[in-house]
């Protein structure tokens, strides 16, 4: 059985593949732990100076795995020690530059996690969609934050509240991406972009976006988002909204 996310490395890029295309590449509890490891080892390794996230199949990402709401709904102790923050925690913390190759949906944090990185290339047919309301749900991943700060509040509160998807073309025109590029095009697009990276001086790189971010007033509203979402997750109108997904 294929491993759901695929690690690879080669000329300084560590590539992080989604590989559970039968599902849409929902993400499990294991593939956010995965994920994680692999960040925070990215980190720690002089040869992997930049982070390639991609995914196989016709989707980059449909969000949570429905299953795995569920648990998070009953966890206990605090959102830090789940596997979905320990994820959001390493993007956060990731002093090395995240590169995104990103086709198909997008769904929930499958765009969230794209307003972390560094480089974000979508193909022509992407859509990105953020259905928190539409759940009886919010924002997460720092999106309450980072999301206004680069489309402005009126644009992104418009976008979270009526959740419509989102075309590449016109998330190009937002700037939530660098390019738009054909689907055969895309990953070889973001991976040349993501080797010239690791060409350049490593330490620089890693000042440079250390200046571009702050990381320790970022993750400290990711974890009040966090609190705020899973409370949501037990509230009526989200049981409602998932047991009416269930049934469609």
């Amino acid at each position: 059985m294929t491993e759901p996310v695929l690690i690879s490395a080669a000329n300084g890029v560590l590539r992080l593949t989604l590989s559970r295309p039968h599902k849409k590449n929902a993400l499990t509890q294991v593939m956010y732990a995965t994920l994680a490891d692999a960040l925070t080892a990215a980190g720690e390794t002089a040869d992997h100076r930049v982070v390639l996230i991609d995914a196989v199949g016709d989707d980059f990402c449909a969000g949570n795995d429905i299953a795995d709401f569920v648990t998070l709904a009953q966890s206990e102790g605090s959102v830090e020690d789940l596997p979905v923050f320990r994820f959001l925690k390493a993007l956060t913390y990731c002093a090395r530059p995240l590169v995104f190759a990103v086709q198909g949906q997008a769904v929930g944090v499958g765009t969230t996690m794209l307003l972390h990185g560094d480089l974000v290339y979508l193909s022509d047919e992407a859509r990105l969609s953020l259905p928190f309301l539409k759940l009886g749900l919010t924002p997460e991943g720092g999106s309450s934050q980072l999301l206004p700060a680069r489309i402005g509040h009126a644009r992104a509160f418009e976008w979270l509240a009526f959740g419509q998807p989102l075309g590449a073309a016109e998330a190009l025109g937002l700037g939530l991406c660098n390019a738009v590029t054909p689907r055969d095009d895309l990953l070889n697009r973001a991976q040349l972009a993501a080797e010239r990276l690791a060409a350049l001086s490593p330490d620089a790189l890693k000042q440079a976006k250390g200046l571009m971010r702050d990381p320790d007033g970022l993750w400290a509203h990711i974890v009040r988002e966090g609190g705020i979402f899973r409370a949501r997750l037990n509230s009526a109108e989200a049981a409602q909204a998932f047991a009416a997904f269930l049934k469609a």
